[in-house]
């Protein structure tokens, strides 16, 4: 099996129990959020001494809505609005093939961790912007349970191919956190919210979260991502 190039922080010492993947945004890299681990694990403590840190790096693909340059991209973003009316839709429309080979790559990722003794309920997948969308379908069609999944500045694209998501009764209870900045520029926060919309429509129970920030991560948000990490990790 070919897996996806990725940055590993593992514990020091000792054998790893838990595991977090955490998928970088369009254009970036997984040092984006790698870079985050040494604050995260002051703030989990002692409880950081068992978990492994996955930052996966996406392939350089063309992106059409950037003029097709290639750059690392988890999909082709084909179209988005440029700029949002009251009423209009912020929807982009993306490569869904793309999307769901990218998926398939981070299950891939799960089942190694697995492989390597990691229970699944102890594996938490989170996703940053384009990263995101590839978490929300990763996560929900794993056939094993997994700890959680949060989806950080991002949106929750509907599929209209047949059979493309088929969620998995497994992860129907899954906990799900949205994080989302309320002067998000890039991906508009009314996808945060129809995300939630539309995953609650699906059955499954989330919680939302806003800040006053740009399409980023901020500090309150790194400490409330802390909280959960410790609350479902155990």
């Amino acid at each position: 099996m070919k897996y996806l190039p990725a940055i590993e922080i593992g514990p020091d010492n000792q054998p790893a129990r838990a595991s977090i993947i955490w998928l970088h945004g369009l254009g970036a890299s997984g040092d984006d959020f790698a870079s985050l681990v040494p604050e995260l694990k002051q703030m989990l403590g002692i409880a950081s001494n068992n978990i492994r840190f996955i930052f996966p790096n996406a392939a350089e693909i063309p992106v059409t809505i950037n003029g097709g340059v290639s750059m690392p991209a988890w999909y082709d973003i084909l179209d988005m609005p440029t700029q949002i009316q009251a009423g209009e839709s912020a929807e982009r429309k993306i490569n869904q093939r793309q999307l769901i080979s990218s998926a398939n790559d981070i299950q891939h990722l799960i089942d190694r961790e697995i492989e390597r003794g990691i229970k699944s309920d102890q594996i938490l997948i989170l996703g940053f912007s384009q990263g995101g969308a590839v978490a929300y379908h990763a996560a929900l069609t794993y056939p094993q349970p997994l700890a959680g999944l949060a989806g950080l500045s991002t949106y929750f694209p509907i599929l209209t191919a047949p059979n493309e998501f088929s969620p998995s009764k497994n992860n129907q209870s899954i906990d799900i956190q949205i994080y989302h900045g309320t002067l998000d520029g890039v991906v508009d926060q009314s996808l945060g919210l129809k995300a939630q919309h539309d995953l609650t429509t699906l059955g499954y129970q989330t919680q939302y979260q806003d800040y006053p920030m740009e399409h980023q991560v901020c500090y309150e948000q790194i400490q409330d991502i802390a909280q959960w990490i410790l609350a479902k990790l155990n």
